[in-house]
């Protein structure tokens, strides 16, 4: 699977360290920020967005001081439903019941959380049923219908 990961100078830090965690398993692609230096969430989020729409990477990963300005800046792009991790349990069940591909995290979680909720995340299927007709009609509120 291929990964695109990205975050601000807040989640500079864990960026590092996730990349090390995932890359024996999985072919990751580092959207930025490549320094500790002050930058805006809201580039590195389209950046890791567009990867993922694209379909060149399946998921996402990004990380900020809130987890909240990348996954507001993400979910921006037509066709991402990006989610923050707060939980182990809400980053799986992200993927299963809404189709998540994009997952978002706080610098200020646990980094041993944050590795667990990452390898849920990226081992979930979306279940389909009764949450395709929920995630259908997400879709048609992105087309404005």
């Amino acid at each position: 699977m291929k990964i695109a990961i990205g975050s601000d100078h807040r989640g500079f830090r864990y960026k590092a360290e996730l990349i090390k965690y995932l890359s024996k398993d999985f072919d990751i692609k580092d959207f930025g920020t490549f320094s500790e230096n002050s930058c805006d969430y809201p580039d590195y989020a389209e950046k890791v967005a567009n990867a993922v729409v694209s379909k060149k990477y399946q998921r996402g990963i990004l990380i900020c001081g809130s987890g909240n300005g990348v996954c507001i800046a993400a979910n921006k792009v037509k066709g991402i439903r990006a989610s923050i991790g707060y939980s182990v349990k809400a980053a799986e069940f992200s993927v299963r019941h809404n189709a998540a591909n994009v997952i978002c995290f706080s610098e200020d979680f646990p980094l041993s959380m944050i590795k667990k909720a990452v390898k849920k995340f990226l081992a979930a299927k979306f279940e389909g049923g009764r949450h395709l007709t929920r995630i259908q009609k997400i879709k048609k509120i992105e087309e404005g219908q």
